[in-house]
């Protein structure tokens, strides 16, 4: 009787436990589907957005984000085009039917190649030829493909924000979800439910630099939604959804000139370079016009890992004889050394294995003859004569040392606000090294050592020196404006808060520039189309026994009326063969006097009789 008593006792206990355990699994089922569904765990997911998505097929027709222009209003970041939208649901809605044919036959494309192409969507796509173009429709084609009514197959208005065959990559940037950053950046906005954890941020570039005013409106999507076989829902046709305001979202205006960054990829990609950059900056105002870097990247498809995204006419190399102009210019402009003194190159300095890149000697030269012939023994003693605090200081006053991008004390809720994104600052010293050792001293005199200089600076330097040794900031963007035309900000040019050099050292350093190309290591750039100036730079990449420099070449043109401060580096080449950055540099002027030729025919042409 007892045995039974417990045996009864325990099932009721049983019966007990399971009671509250079904109590608490209903009650759990009630708080995920009623309590809490749009803010489930302490991750805050939403399982009605999430159960709505796994339903959704949907493609973005417009990012939503600001537009970055060039100084002439074209978009970088794409133009709206009419093209054809294929989602995976059609797929059943073309099988056995005529509608296959009749669609290949309006957008001028083979049924098999339209059928393969649907097989292979895992996701709504744009219609694209077989090399990955975009194929644009006509207005025409659009109202007769959209009368054929066919599910999953409609032709609208798409604004792809990155193209393949696009320029200035680099400084454009690129967006991507991150939840982290987002967090720690738009940490208010997504408190007020502004922005969402699936919303894009800049990750380089100017949409980086830039982002919070490029953040706009939501995106415009067009969607269907389908059953577990893909098959359209019924009451639930395509869906989109389009945000307009008049004033957002912000638009960007570069100070780049599209035609010019255009010319100078096409030098990059004619000289085979591999990895390097060109600088194009407005001889007078020092505002970026070009600036290409290599290796190039697609930003729908960017391996952060490679690192190709990184823009390198913004990061800090070795710039080998291109830093004898601070040299000289320290010589010159405190006085150690006149024009016509004279020192003397036996090829070889006797000590610290230090030798010139002529084994047999350049013999007695001037200041001006060593750097035109880029003499390292006679920048050694004259680096000795001026002292390492001086070539530090005047490389400063060059702007050297320092980021040359534009920057503003207060935008918006941005304190030192910078324009340029991932840009270095260049060096001449390391931290704890003696300015006063014998052995580095003459090493920093040719721009080897710990000397880092950025091509974006060594652009600048050559601004510099034009403008009479006054050293200024380089702008990349020259106003923001509402959607509507008006403008929100501009970035007026500014100078750098500090003394440059004089004039006169400015000038005898121009002539010595010019001196490189008449009788010196730039003598290739006598068959270019203008007269040029400028100072060759060779920089040894891992010590004396490397075999892989970087080449480069900065200067600028027309000699006589400068327009355009030019710098050009190849980086990691062999030490043997043609000086690639030489044949950049000619190349580069000759587009830039073709530029400048055909746009003065323009404007005469378009001139008022």
């Amino acid at each position: 009787m007892q045995l039974e008593q417990r045996i009864k006792r325990r099932h009721f206990l049983v019966l007990i436990m399971m009671t509250f355990i079904w109590i608490g699994l209903l009650a759990r089922l009630w708080w995920i589907q009623l309590g809490a569904p749009h803010h489930y765990s302490r991750r805050g997911i939403d399982l009605v957005k999430g159960a709505v998505k796994q339903r959704q097929q949907s493609i973005v027709l417009h990012s939503g984000r600001g537009d970055i222009l060039d100084r002439n209003g074209y978009a970088f970041t794409g133009a709206p085009h009419l093209a054809l939208i294929l989602f995976p649901l059609a797929r059943n809605s073309l099988t056995g039917t005529d509608d296959l044919q009749q669609l290949a036959d309006l957008v001028g494309q083979s049924s098999e190649y339209l059928g393969a192409t649907m097989e292979k969507a895992k996701a709504p796509v744009l219609l694209r030829n077989q090399r990955g173009k975009l194929i644009v429709l006509t207005e025409e084609q659009t109202d007769q493909i959209n009368k054929l009514a066919i599910p999953g197959v409609v032709a609208l208005k798409v604004t792809e924000r990155y193209r393949q065959e696009e320029v200035a990559k680099h400084l454009i940037g690129y967006i991507h979800q991150n939840p982290s950053l987002l967090q720690s950046l738009y940490a208010e906005e997504l408190a007020s439910g502004k922005m969402s954890k699936e919303s894009a941020v800049g990750a380089s570039g100017l949409e980086r630099s830039f982002d919070r005013f490029l953040q706009g409106v939501e995106p415009s999507v067009l969607s269907y939604y389908v059953d577990g076989q893909g098959r359209p829902l019924r009451g639930l046709d395509i869906r989109y959804t389009k945000h307009e305001n008049e004033y957002y979202p912000l638009s960007l205006t570069t100070t780049l000139d599209v035609s010019i960054q255009r010319r100078m990829e096409s030098v990059a990609d004619q000289v085979g370079l591999k990895e390097g950059s060109i600088v194009v900056l407005d001889a007078k105002s020092g505002d970026v016009l070009a600036m290409v870097s290599r290796p190039a990247y697609d930003q729908t498809k960017v391996n952060v890992q490679s690192r190709a995204w990184q823009n390198r006419a913004v990061k800090q190399i070795p710039p080998g004889s291109v830093f004898k102009t601070v040299v000289a210019a320290a010589a010159l402009a405190e006085g150690v050394i006149l024009p016509t003194d004279r020192f003397t190159c036996t090829g070889d300095y006797g000590k610290y294995h230090f030798s010139c890149w002529k084994k047999e000697g350049h013999g007695s030269v001037t200041l001006e003859e060593a750097y035109a012939q880029s003499c390292n023994i006679a920048f050694a003693e004259i680096a000795k004569l001026v002292g390492g605090e001086k070539i530090e200081e005047y490389a400063q006053r060059l702007g050297l040392s320092m980021q040359v991008g534009h920057t503003t004390s207060h935008l918006f809720k941005l304190d030192g606000f910078k324009q340029i994104d991932g840009e270095e600052r260049g060096s001449v010293f390391a931290k704890d090294v003696s300015r006063r050792d014998e052995g580095v001293l003459i090493q920093t005199a040719i721009g080897q050592r710990d000397v880092r200089v950025t091509p974006l600076q060594a652009a600048n330097l050559m601004v510099t020196i034009l403008r009479g040794g006054q050293p200024g900031q380089v702008r990349l963007v020259s106003k923001i404006a509402y959607q509507n035309g008006q403008s929100f900000f501009q970035f007026p040019q500014q100078a750098i808060s500090m003394p440059g050099i004089d004039y006169v050292t400015a000038n005898k350093l121009r002539k010595m520039m010019r001196k490189v190309v008449t009788d010196g290591t730039g003598k290739l750039l006598n068959e270019a189309n203008w007269e040029v100036a400028g100072k060759s730079g060779t920089a040894q990449t891992g010590g004396a026994g490397s075999s892989a420099n970087h080449y480069w070449f900065v200067g600028y043109a027309p000699f006589d009326e400068p327009l355009y401060a030019i710098s050009v580096v190849a980086e990691n080449k062999a030490s043997w063969g043609q000086n690639q950055a030489m044949e950049m540099f000619r190349r580069a002027v000759d587009e830039l006097a073709d530029h400048t030729a055909r746009s003065s025919r323009l404007r005469v042409g378009n001139s008022p009789e």
